[in-house]
Formats: structure tokens, sequence, C-alpha cells
């Protein structure tokens, strides 16, 4: 396989992930303000930009529309989610040969959806429908991946990609939230602030898998255990990191070089 399109394989995934990622944290921490006052909200807003990789020249003010407009809508930041979907999209047209046709079709669909939403402005994204369909749009484009592609070297790159950006998306995630709710004498005791550590299992998709494996009672420690370490959890640190290994193992013997 070329590097191109290899490389074009990989960062379109990893914008998809991105995307998804993204839109999941605005999402949780939009339905967390219902219930939070106007303090934590700007200092929950700031956390959420320390999460994610903004690359504005500009930092945004910190007020709910500010911010969300920066995350969704701006073109300025390159990690934003229309900038994400856009960027996915040209990167999937430069290897449409490599692609199935229901993948270009998947792809075309979610950055004509946000387009739209973009030309309506920011409201668009106050309606929850909006990051709903980003979330959903991306995990479709997974499955459709999974079920029409071969299963070869490109579709390794494609998992590369999507590993590598979910493991970093979850350590920065966890690095920010434990610095600033760690408490040294929670480490086995029920956490202080149930609601931040709820929202942050919300931000992986991992509230019901964790109430499955520790019930409900929120530990910081368990959290930590639970999001880094489980082996069966697919938005967990060392699931993505034995995805990746193997993806690199099977590339490998496809390429006959390290």
């Amino acid at each position: 396989m070329l590097s191109r399109v290899a490389d074009s394989l990989y960062w379109m995934s990893r914008y998809l992930e991105r995307a998804e990622h993204s839109a999941r944290l605005i999402d949780t921490h939009l339905n967390l303000m219902l219930d939070m006052s106007a303090d934590s909200s700007d200092q929950r807003w700031k956390r959420v930009l320390a999460c994610l990789p903004l690359q504005s020249q500009n930092a945004p003010p910190i007020d709910t529309q500010g911010v969300i407009e920066e995350l969704t809508f701006s073109t300025r930041n390159r990690s934003s989610i229309v900038s994400c979907i856009s960027a996915a999209r040209e990167n999937a047209r430069q290897v449409r040969e490599q692609i199935s046709s229901e993948m270009w079709m998947q792809l075309n669909r979610l950055f004509h959806e946000v387009k739209r939403a973009r030309s309506e402005g920011p409201g668009a994204v106050q309606s929850l429908d909006f990051l709903s369909s980003v979330k959903d749009g991306s995990m479709l484009f997974q499955g459709v991946t999974d079920g029409t592609m071969n299963h070869g070297e490109g579709w390794q790159f494609i998992r590369l990609g999507r590993c590598m950006e979910r493991a970093m998306s979850i350590t920065t995630l966890l690095d920010v939230h434990f610095r600033e709710f760690w408490r040294t004498a929670d480490a086995s005791d029920e956490a202080a602030d149930p609601l931040e550590w709820v929202g942050l299992l919300k931000c992986c998709t991992a509230f019901e898998g964790y109430c499955k494996v520790y019930t409900a009672k929120l530990s910081p420690a368990r959290i930590a255990e639970f999001l880094l370490l489980d082996g069966e959890f697919p938005h967990s640190v060392r699931f993505c990191v034995e995805r990746l290994d193997s993806a690199l193992n099977v590339i490998d013997d496809a390429t006959h070089r390290r």
C-alpha cells in the first residue's frame, strides 16, 4: 500500500473519532449544566477546552455559546467538529478507490448534515439532535466500514487511527479530570463529587459499563482502573492499546517491515 493512501485512511479515521469525542463531551456537559451553578459552569467549560486539542490562534471567551461555537463550527480551530468532518471527507475523497461506496456515502451524508447545521447558526447546536447526529453518524460509519470493507491492510490503518485517537482522548480526559477532582482520601471511598464522576464516565460512554463491573458506587480509584485497564470495554486505554498492537502486527506481516 502506498504511504499516502495509508496516511489518508489513518487520518480519515482519527478525524472522525475526534469529532465524535468532541460531540459527546459537549452533549454531556450541556446536560450537566442543568444541575450546576453559573460559576461551576464556567469552570466546566474551561475543563472541556483543556480536554480537546484546541488549535485556534485565540482562546474563545469562557461562555457557553462562545465555547460551543469554537468547538463545533469554527474553521479557525482545526479540531472543531466541522473541521474534523471536513478533513475526514477530504482524506476519504483522496482514496475513494480504497474504501467502499457505502463508506463514502455515509461520510458524505454526515458532512452535509454538519454543513447544513452550520448554515443555521449557533442555535442549531443547542438542539441536542445535532450532537446526536454527529455521534450516530460517526458510529454508523464505523459499522459500515467493518461490514463492507475488506479487512486487509487498509482496514488495519483505519483501525489504527481510531484506536490511537481514542486512547489519546481518554488519557487526556482522565488527566484533566483527576488533576482537578482527585482527593487522596477518596482513593477507596465513594466519590466526593458524584455528578462530576458520572460526567467523566458518560464522556467515555462508560457509565453503564462501569456499573456492570463495579455497581453504581462511584470510586475514583475504580473509575481510573476501569478506564485505563479494563480489557473488554472498547473505550478503555488497555483495550485501545491492545488493538493498536494487533493492527501494527498485521501491517508488519503484510509488509515484511516494522
